[in-house]
């Protein structure tokens, strides 16, 4: 099992470095020039060339990738074009506020869907299971930024309940958080509704059933502790979408978030807090996804036997090759 993980630590290298080529090829290929967002409109040619050689943009790309990458390793993101302050001291604080409204969009969205999708099992056909699966199908289909204006019109400014954008108050973040649960319970609650059937037709059910057990023990003991699995998914997934979707989110709702930061460079031309917010982003992305692995084999300890399994026969045949 250890050895699996430090496998799947080592895997966020390559992965880490293509991201990091992405987004150093996306800067280059990007058309404009950060220059001229940078001084007024009366600034001379002159001026101009000065500020390209202070940020390094006149070096030879190779340099300039190589420079870059170097700075990622040793944890310098680059200077800001705007602010001209540390990239990394910028998002770690804005990272808060963003990792703030994915845990408890994430913790609302499981208490949520997880009863919706096994109730829609259990209830198979009926009347429930059909309106939670419409509602599935809507929460999938709606677009985050639609959801999000439409949150805002109905409960900030027809109902006054909440304030419209993030003012730093706790009624601010429930919108930003209302927002981006609602797609995750969606998905969650279909992985949960597809799994139960699965499970509930399966012989211990059946068995669990015929000695007279109690239909919530029965689900809840039996067949719920094998429904982990998609939780777990829906968990991992659903916190890699919030991440990816707080860019959407928290530009809506004026979160000064991650997400916020991004966006804000991509107007602004400012490359490196823009490449510096996706390499974090990326970085959480590969740590999640370590975590929901490891998370499997806590559930289905079957896995974890597979995974031991697959370890010795790759380590016969490397001794066999030698």
């Amino acid at each position: 099992m250890l050895k699996y993980i430090l496998k799947r630590i080592l895997y966020i290298i390559p992965v880490m470095f293509g991201v990091i080529v992405l987004v150093f090829i996306m800067k280059t290929v990007t058309p404009g020039d950060p220059v001229a967002s940078l001084l007024p409109g009366t600034a001379t040619e002159e001026m101009k060339n000065n500020l390209r050689e202070q940020l390094g943009l006149n070096d030879p790309v190779l340099k300039q990738f190589g420079s870059y990458v170097l700075g990622v390793v040793q944890g310098d993101l680059g200077t800001s074009y705007k602010t001209r302050q540390p990239v990394a001291q910028e998002i770690a604080m804005r990272l808060p506020n963003t990792i703030t409204i994915a845990i408890w969009a994430m913790f609302i969205a499981q208490i949520i869907a997880t009863p919706l999708g096994i109730l829609a099992a259990v209830k198979q056909n009926s009347v429930a299971d059909s309106i939670i699966v419409v509602f599935t199908m809507i929460g999938a289909s709606v677009p985050g930024f639609w959801l999000a204006l439409m949150l805002i019109q109905w409960f900030a400014i027809d109902l006054h309940w909440v304030p419209s954008m993030y003012d730093g108050s706790l009624k601010s973040w429930i919108l930003p958080i209302v927002s981006i649960t609602f797609g995750s319970v969606a998905a969650t609650t279909r992985g949960v509704r597809t799994n139960m059937l699965e499970v509930i037709r399966q012989d211990y059910i059946k068995t669990a059933r015929a000695k007279g057990q109690k239909e919530t023990i029965v689900i809840w003991k039996h067949a719920f502790r094998n429904t982990l699995i998609p939780v777990i998914a829906g968990i991992g997934g659903g916190l890699e979408g919030m991440m990816g979707g707080a860019v959407v989110t928290e530009q809506v709702f004026a979160v000064p978030g991650v997400g916020k930061y991004i966006a804000d460079a991509v107007s602004a031309r400012n490359f490196p807090s823009l490449q510096g917010g996706i390499i974090v982003i990326a970085l959480i992305c590969c740590v999640i996804n370590i975590i929901v692995d490891v998370g499997y084999t806590v559930a289905d300890p079957r896995l974890k036997t597979t995974l031991m399994k697959s370890s010795v026969k790759k380590t016969k045949a490397a001794k066999g090759v030698a």
